[in-house]
């Protein structure tokens, strides 16, 4: 892939835009268009060193759950933008080709529903803590990754920029609605376990996933943002799992372990700007998320 293929960032001046930390969310009025570049964050931090081809992937890893999910539940999806542009935005086919969504404009609730069906990442160090994860009391004596005795609901904040922060179910419910969290709970566990099951067959363990939800004018509720991606989800390779250790990975954990060796050698702070990436990490990374794809989605 060269280089006038990487997009970090898209510039459409007829509408207004919100950048987050990897996408461009443009205002089409009553839809959205959704823009997956190819940045990468880590840490909280947008790097400034691309991943060549990551928008388009995760975008098409998004469509393969949205086509697989469609007769659970409701999505925000009408179409990937591929070789016809919305009407008026024809000149800028190019930047949009093949990495934007567009979708229904809804109210975003916001709140992560994240669900976890084993214990890594940030729960994992909860649970050393304290035993529990988002105060969800869990058995004595698990280990790190190991598989939960079922998957868990630990909603967190959602933040485009900064700190995104684990919170209890009581918490979430305070913010947006006993009714709503609860829904959204039973809905994220019914979709996580359905998609855990499909990406064993397909050589992957799902470890957890973050999904997003909004509400239309008429108060349903439509699965949204990205969907179990490698930015959103941890997959691990099921013939190399083992419990009681770090695993391999085809998400972005990987560009993680290598910023982590910076830090603990003192040439990263964790502050912007975050540093560059050498060849290696860039190529290593863009591989495992066509690992992913591949095989997810058999393409």
């Amino acid at each position: 892939m060269d280089a006038a293929e990487i997009v970090t960032q898209t510039h459409i001046p007829e509408y207004p835009v919100r950048r987050g930390k990897v996408r461009d969310v443009y205002d089409l009025g009553d839809e959205v268009l959704l823009v997956a570049t190819d940045r990468i964050s880590a840490y909280d931090i947008v790097l400034p060193t691309p991943i060549p081809g990551k928008g388009v992937m995760l975008t098409r890893i998004s469509k393969f759950w949205f086509d697989f999910f469609s007769e659970t539940v409701a999505h925000h999806l009408i179409e990937v933008v591929d070789d016809r542009a919305p009407p008026g935005l024809e000149k800028h086919l190019a930047q949009l080709r093949g990495r934007t969504m567009r979708c229904k404009k809804v109210r975003v609730v916001p709140i992560e529903c994240v669900v976890r069906g084993y214990l890594a990442g940030s729960g994992w160090r909860d649970y050393r803590q304290s035993g529990s994860v988002c105060g969800i009391r869990l058995p004595g004596g698990l280990k790190q990754c190991e598989k939960l005795p079922r998957p868990i609901f630990t909603p967190a904040t959602k933040a485009d920029e900064g700190h995104d922060e684990n919170i209890s179910f009581t918490e979430a419910c305070d913010r947006v609605g006993e009714a709503c969290m609860e829904l959204l709970r039973d809905r994220s566990i019914e979709l996580y376990n359905k998609a855990a099951d499909y990406a064993l067959t397909r050589g992957i363990i799902i470890a957890d996933t973050k999904f997003e939800w909004g509400a239309t004018r008429n108060g349903e509720y439509l699965l949204i943002d990205e969907v179990l991606t490698p930015d959103s989800s941890r997959f691990w390779p099921a013939d190399a799992y083992g419990p009681g250790r770090d695993q391999e990975s085809f998400d972005k954990q990987y560009v993680r372990n290598y910023l982590t060796t910076l830090i603990e050698r003192g040439e990263w702070d964790k502050t912007p700007p975050g540093p560059e990436l050498p060849p290696e990490i860039v190529a290593n990374t863009a591989a495992k998320y066509r690992e992913a794809l591949r095989r997810l989605t058999g393409s």
